[in-house]
């Protein structure tokens, strides 16, 4: 087993939409290349917030209902659902908390992040919140 299998990590919603609409960008090949060394933690929380992010009417011209439905169907497996039994209230932008919340209860290795809020906070209790492009530099 090498030293990236079975990772745990903590993937915001812009990057997972990011991801969706171009999988070749940045955003997308830092997903990729965290899936191929673990998983992907999520709550309730955080899927409420990318079912109703994605089905956002701005994002129909760029995907259809069954795209959506597919990008469930395969992410669905490669993730661990993560109860919150201790809440996190750390970041400037509340609505941000919830990343964190998995992050400390699902004992992530890492957050992947585009979002500023979350960014300053690197690292939070010992976890690195990476952007892609950091993310994907540390890799290699």
């Amino acid at each position: 087993m090498s030293s990236h299998e079975g990772k745990r990590f903590v993937v915001d919603t812009n990057v997972l939409i990011s991801h969706l609409l171009m999988p070749d960008s940045t955003p997308g090949k830092a997903l990729k290349f965290a899936l191929s060394m673990g998983e992907l933690l999520l709550s309730d929380d955080t899927l409420t917030e990318l079912a109703e992010v994605i089905n956002r009417p701005k994002f129909d011209k760029y995907l259809s209902s069954q795209d959506r439905k597919k990008f469930f169907e395969v992410l669905a497996p490669l993730c661990i659902r993560v109860e919150i039994i201790r809440p996190v209230h750390a970041c400037r932008d509340p609505n941000d908390d919830k990343f964190l919340e998995v992050a400390i209860n699902g004992s992530a290795d890492f957050i992947l992040s585009g979002d500023s809020d979350l960014l300053a906070l690197h690292p939070f209790h010992d976890i690195p919140i990476l952007s892609p492009s950091q993310f994907l530099k540390q890799g290699n």
